[in-house]
């Protein structure tokens, strides 16, 4: 009895199978259960992380483009008793 099959078509998916054979000389079907368990890992990891810190991941992300010095604090919009001007 064979074992069932999995047919991928992508070129790439099979360039970079077979790529990564000939480098580590392994058979392909043992590099995709390879990668594949580890993409599960790395996806229950990511599953296990507080729901904020996609929101702090976008922050960062978000602040990268805002130039050095820059603040929130509007204190051009106050006078010295902190009453709108």
């Amino acid at each position: 009895m064979s074992e069932p099959q999995l047919s991928v078509r992508s070129a790439k998916a099979k360039e970079l199978a077979h790529a990564l054979a000939r480098r580590t000389g392994m058979p392909v079907n043992k590099l995709v259960e390879k990668a594949l368990e580890r993409y599960d890992v790395e996806l229950r990891q990511q599953n296990k992380a507080h729901p904020l810190d996609a929101i702090w991941e976008l922050a960062a992300e978000g602040r990268r483009t805002v130039p050095p010095g820059t603040t929130s604090a509007h204190d051009d919009l106050y006078d010295e008793n902190g009453l709108p001007k």
